[in-house]
């Protein structure tokens, strides 16, 4: 089930330098000011607030740019609006791809898409081209660290209970699917077991993913990796397979 997400890439590269972290500092700000603008400052009752605070403490974001993130959000510092923006689009080989902004000038970042996608031999497509190829789910990621000294017969009963709906046993780690709704219930049922959650956010996951030859796939990864590096995108998904 597992397609390719910015997930994987912003694992490989560890925040390696100063100007990256710049870079996902800013991106990770935008999604906290979304967060806590559309449902509150309280991430005790804001979920999506809650995910995205988490994703910036593991980057070692400062809490001085966590808290003026969330202020912008409500309103006590002003700022550019936000707004979130998808994009659908094709890459080499007929790769199907959503790309997800957040944005304060939807014209500069639609053409910053545009050159990205076309200068790694992709193109933009219409509404809904590619979104019917996917679908919207919680995912969840542990590291095989974790699982050590544990029943896993019994783990996975566990979260099936808790509302897993496939778990993905990869070399490094699990990846557990849940719904939409679910998403919130299971993570929570995995730190009550002292299990670290690695990984936990609502993704566009491919209903079916394809596999391509090695100059096509280092083709389609040159331009994921162009889109990491622009500051509007949040995140982006494709059904390549990983």
């Amino acid at each position: 089930m597992s397609g390719h997400s910015k997930w994987a890439t912003t694992k490989r590269a560890k925040f390696a330098t100063d100007a990256k972290k710049s870079a996902i500092f800013t991106k990770l700000s935008k999604a906290i000011t979304v967060a806590a603008r559309d449902k509150g400052d309280d991430p005790e009752t804001n979920f999506s607030l809650r995910l995205a605070i988490e994703k910036a403490k593991a980057a070692n974001m400062p809490k001085d740019n966590i808290e003026k993130a969330i202020k912008r959000g409500t309103g006590e510092i002003q700022g550019a609006t936000i707004e979130e923006i998808i994009y659908e689009g094709f890459g080499p080989g007929g790769t199907a791809l959503i790309i997800k902004c957040l944005s304060d000038n939807k014209n500069r970042t639609a053409q910053q898409i545009k050159h990205v996608l076309t200068r790694f031999g992709g193109s933009l497509a219409g509404p809904n081209a590619v979104m019917w190829q996917f679908e919207q789910k919680g995912v969840i990621r542990i590291s095989n660290d974790q699982l050590k000294n544990k029943n896993l017969d019994e783990l996975e009963l566990k979260m099936i209970d808790w509302g897993a709906q496939d778990i993905e046993m990869l070399a490094d780690s699990w990846v557990i699917y849940t719904k939409v709704e679910d998403l919130q219930k299971v993570k929570k049922g995995m730190e009550d077991t002292d299990l670290e959650v690695e990984y936990a956010e609502i993704e566009y996951v491919p209903k079916e993913t394809v596999t391509l030859n090695p100059e096509l796939k280092e083709k389609n990864q040159a331009l994921v990796e162009a889109l990491d590096e622009d500051e509007d995108v949040d995140n982006y998904y494709t059904n390549l397979k990983e």
